[in-house]
Formats: C-alpha cells, structure tokens, sequence
C-alpha cells in the first residue's frame, strides 16, 4: 500500500474492510501505509458500478479482500475478481487481492469451498495477491505477496521493505514447506493438509481402534466410545465449513465432564479436549496417528484422577 498508494486512494468494498488476529484492521493498516481509504458499497452488497463511479484522478489501486476469516450471507453481492481485473485494466489501475488463508490447492473435493488456491487468482488476473506463510499454507507466520513482477520490483526497493524482512530461518521453514508441494506431497506432510485429507473413514477406524485402547488401560475404569461428529476448519480460513469426522468420547461414572477436562488440560504434555452434550470429546483429526498411544494412555489415566468438584 505504501509504495503503490501512498498519498492517493485504494477502493475497497465497506463490506471488506476485515478485522485480523491482534485487532488488526483494514483502516488501521491503509492509514499505516499512508494509503487514503476510499469506501464503496454497502456492508452487504457491493456493485462493480459501486468502485467505477469511486474511480478519480487520485486513485491508485483497487484492493478486494477475501474475507477468509468470516462469512456474510443473506441478501449479498460482491464483485467477482475478473470483473474487477477487466474494470482495472480499463481504467489503468492495478487490481490487489488479499487472500489471507495462504491456500495453494484445490480444497473443494476435501469439502473446503470458497478458499481459491493463490495461483487461481493471479491466473484471473489479479496484479498482487497477499497471503500468508501459515494458516492454510501451513508454514511459519509470514505475509507473502505474489504477482507482477514489476510491482514486485518496486515494493521491494521501499526502505519499508527492509526493516520488515523476515530472518533465515523464516525463509528455511517455508522453503521446507513449499517443497512439500513441489513434491506433491503437501497432504501427507503438511499437518494442516494432512488433516484435512483424512476421510471419515479413516477417523472412524482410528477413534475405534483408540477407545478399545482406552478400555484395556483403564481395565474398564473408564468409558470410551465413539460418536460421529464435525470439525472445523477455523485458524482464519473457511469459517463455516465442516468436515465429517469421528470422535472419541469418555467418561468416568464418579467425574463430570469438567473434571475430565480439566485432568488432561493440566497433564503434561497437556491434552486439550472439548466438551459436547456434557460429554467430553477428541476429534481423531487433530491426532497425529504416532501419538495415538499417548492419548490412549491419557484418556485410560482419567480413571485414577481425583473429582475436583
């Protein structure tokens, strides 16, 4: 924003101007950049004649914001990236797309929509497309910015640039990671891929297999089974998608569900669980399958753990 912006006007829609983890919010940001934010539309609806008649001579970019962190829905509209490109083009301006979630796959067969793949959106024409070096790409915290290269050229060549670089070992992790998908192996390697390529089938043998578990540690002390379930994707990506999953679920006769939790909330390593229609209950998906054991054996622990209340 700064080196394309600053003084000048960047057109968003009022319905994108998001809030980010640490409160971080697009006003805030622009007015940072020293960028002059230029509202269009409404919350929820927003026409492409909407940024056309916001279009002066002090403007500089048009900024689409992919509200990967929450929904909007209802009687809504927005403007499809190659509309706003072809409006771009037309008028000479560079068009800027945050996609924040830092998705680089096609997710929709793993039953996550609305999350295009950062390629997809330069491929439609999108000039720079930002995103980050975690959350769905899953690799260290980073902002990454994609696109032409002459634009590129010209936001690295800002002092700004410099005193915001990331060190080495930022660079060696997510060179790590992106080799993942070089590879074509970022579903197996990548935790946050690899748990959404788990299939229910797949849960439901591993939630069945860790509850018998369970049940022989605890020499029956402790009631495991399995319940057919949904976990959300979170972490500022796809907000309202949920994916089939299998719980395992477990109880003590003498010890309420918050007793349950909290014994393995202070257990070290910690195990964080949820609890469900008073019942508590772990989502197999966020288990690597190595550490089946450990939770087995936290779980079948419960039966000797103390009622705190």
């Amino acid at each position: 924003l700064n080196t394309l912006a600053e003084g000048k006007e960047v057109v968003v829609s009022r319905g994108e101007l998001v809030e980010i983890g640490g409160s971080f919010r697009i006003p805030d940001v622009m007015r940072k950049g020293q960028a002059i934010l230029r509202e269009v539309g409404s919350t929820n609806r927003t026409r492409l004649s909407d940024y056309e008649e916001a279009i002066g001579p002090q403007t500089a970019l048009l900024l689409k914001v992919h509200t990967s962190n929450y929904r909007i829905v209802g009687f809504t509209a927005q403007v499809p990236l190659p509309e706003l490109v072809r409006l771009g083009k037309r008028r000479g301006l560079p068009v800027m797309l945050d996609q924040g979630s830092g998705n680089l796959l096609d997710l929709a067969p793993r039953g996550v929509k609305d999350e295009s793949p950062a390629q997809s959106l330069l491929a439609q024409g999108a000039d720079l497309v930002t995103f980050s070096g975690d959350k769905l790409l899953g690799g260290p915290q980073a902002g990454i910015l994609a696109g032409r290269s002459d634009l590129i050229e010209r936001i690295r060549k800002n002092p700004l640039s410099r005193a915001l670089r990331v060190d080495k070992i930022t660079y060696a992790a997510l060179e790590g990671t992106l080799q993942a998908y070089v590879t074509g192996r970022a579903e197996e390697e990548v935790p946050v891929l690899r748990m959404l390529a788990e299939t229910a089938e797949s849960l439901k043998a591993r939630a069945r297999r860790c509850s018998d578990r369970v049940r022989e540690l605890s020499a029956g002390r402790v009631v495991a089974e399995i319940l057919p379930g949904s976990s959300l994707v979170g972490g500022g990506a796809a907000p309202l998608e949920e994916l089939p999953t299998w719980l395992l679920a477990v109880g003590c006769r003498d010890k309420s569900a918050n007793d349950l939790e909290e014994a393995l909330r202070r257990r070290r390593p910690p195990v964080i669980a949820r609890i469900q229609d008073d019942r508590l209950v772990m989502d197999l998906r966020t288990v690597p399958i190595d550490q089946e054991e450990e939770l087995a054996q936290a779980a079948a622990a419960l039966g000797e753990a103390r009622a705190t209340r």
